[in-house]
């Protein structure tokens, strides 16, 4: 048997109902180089047919680590045996080679003495999972190590960003070997963060198939996008703060950037609703996050939460860069200049005409800008009221929608509401004749929107999202590092990624 807590970083959890199903998607991740396997023997019809399973696959595969779980339904697994029953499974998982077996709290403290048998025999991990959210864990954690075992491995449920750091500080301080996971797209930061700070290992799901539990990843992801055994308990923290934020191509372009540099840091998506931004502060001060991009929903309302503001954001009132220097909260606007620099290689910007069409945080970027640099700038938007507050801010007009078709024609359109952003892309702000020569529409997911392409067909000259997408993050990068940011790097990272998306 293995040192005890020799395991590896990465299990990999497979739960399916039919054996040969589970063998096969076994067998895929250890071609793909994979050494650490979880069998969910409860997952299958029936459970003991994971025992054969075991052996046929071991046989095979020798040099593989496999975890056993048998997890009762009581416990939110999928088993409908006695106790007895299903340490007489996991007994036989051990027999049939599984050097670790995962057993529930609730199940240990019924059966101690079998445990300890069973822990003479296999590396034994006592489990906790709580499915409704993240209470203290401290008390859970002494209650686990009441029981003696190998490992324990203690799962949440983030409802709230503040969540994620009730585990992580645990994960700092606890003595004991632990395994600390959050679910949830909230609680996805200690999937790749807990390992860093000494937990055993982590979880993720196969590379072609959903995982056991919410917000799984594969393990391609975990190694490849966010390195998550290469940095170090004392690296920088950083992320994206939206709601959604699944879509966001951030994470990638940064982490490409910092691995250029060879830094040791990491960027996350930080999934916070409009009502969880000061519970994400609380979150983020006790991590400690280094920094964060903001967007949608959120860069006007974060301003009320930083300490410092920039004076162009703060005219903007939009914020899309935040970072902590001293002790404090600073926030800036790196929207603002990459909208001017692409627009400024076609346009000469000084006494233009430029529609812009939204009336967000982005839009407030661009007509705020696009004044300052001399532009007639005019507001159309969704919402006329918005549009007109917008337009008396910044020092422009604002125009109805309905009156478009009407109005003379644009110098340049600068376009900057979620029309047209994925998932919803069959969705344009201009159904008909698009009124400027120079098009910029801020939508970069997908690369080609509906907008570009009708624009293209105008034989009008087409600015593509991603070029404002580059110009922003290559200045959050600077901000944050001090060094200057590897551009090509990242151009080349957005637009895999963007390409992933699409496939």
């Amino acid at each position: 048997m293995p040192s005890r807590t020799a395991l590896p970083r990465v299990c990999i959890a497979l739960g399916f109902a039919d054996p040969r199903k589970l063998l096969t998607y076994a067998k895929r991740e250890v071609e793909a180089g994979e050494t650490f396997l979880e069998f969910r023997l409860d997952y299958l019809d029936s459970p003991r047919q994971g025992i054969a399973a075991i052996h046929e696959f071991l046989d095979q595969n020798p040099d593989v680590t496999l975890l056993a779980t048998c997890r009762r339904h009581q416990n939110h697994g999928r088993f409908n045996g006695s106790i007895d029953e299903q340490l007489a499974i996991l007994d036989a998982a051990v027999d049939a080679g599984a050097l670790a077996i995962d057993i529930e709290i609730e199940t240990a403290e019924s059966a101690k003495v079998k445990v300890a048998a069973l822990r003479n025999k296999a590396t034994v991990i006592i489990s906790y999972h709580n499915y409704d959210g993240t209470p203290a864990v401290e008390p859970v954690l002494r209650r686990m190590t009441k029981i003696p075992a190998d490992g324990y491995k203690l799962v949440t449920t983030a409802r709230k960003p503040s969540d994620n750091a009730k585990v992580l500080e645990l994960a700092k301080t606890a003595k004991a070997p632990l395994i600390l996971l959050a679910m949830s797209e909230v609680g996805f930061p200690t999937r790749v963060l807990t390992p860093a700070f000494g937990c055993m290992f982590t979880y993720a799901s196969p590379s072609a198939a959903e995982g056991t539990a919410s917000g799984q990843i594969n393990a391609k992801t975990l190694r490849n996008l966010y390195r998550f055994d290469k940095f170090t308990k004392a690296a920088k923290v950083f992320g994206v703060v939206a709601d959604p934020v699944r879509q966001s191509i951030s994470p990638q372009v940064h982490n490409r950037a910092f691995q250029a540099r060879r830094m040791d840091a990491i960027y996350l998506p930080f999934l916070v609703s409009p009502t969880q931004l000061k519970d994400f502060f609380q979150f983020a001060g006790a991590m400690p996050v280094t920094g964060f991009s903001v967007t949608i929903p959120h860069k006007q309302k974060i301003i009320r939460y930083l300490d410092v503001v920039d004076p162009l954001a703060r005219r903007i009132g939009a914020v899309n860069t935040v970072w902590r220097k001293s002790g404090k909260w600073r926030g800036t606007n790196t929207d603002a200049a990459a909208v001017v620099k692409p627009l400024s290689k076609h346009v000469r910007l000084a006494k233009s005409s430029v529609l812009v069409a939204g009336n967000g945080g982005a839009a407030r970027s661009a007509a705020f800008s696009l004044v300052d640099a001399g532009a007639k700038v005019t507001i159309v938007g969704r919402n006329p009221d918005r549009a007109r507050a917008l337009a008396k801010a910044c020092g422009g007009e604002s125009i109805a929608r309905e009156q478009i078709s009407k109005a003379t024609k644009f110098d340049a359109l600068v376009h900057s509401t979620p029309l047209g952003m994925f998932p919803k892309v069959d969705e344009c702000f201009f159904d008909e004749i698009i009124p400027a020569d120079v098009v910029f529409d801020m939508v970069y997911n997908p690369l080609d929107t509906v907008l570009t392409q009708r624009a293209k067909g105008q034989k009008k000259v087409v600015i593509q999202g991603i070029e404002m997408f580059m110009e922003q993050a290559v200045g959050q990068f600077e901000i944050w590092t001090g060094e200057t940011a590897p551009r090509a790097v990242m151009e080349k990272a957005a637009l895999e990624a963007l390409a992933a998306k699409r496939s």
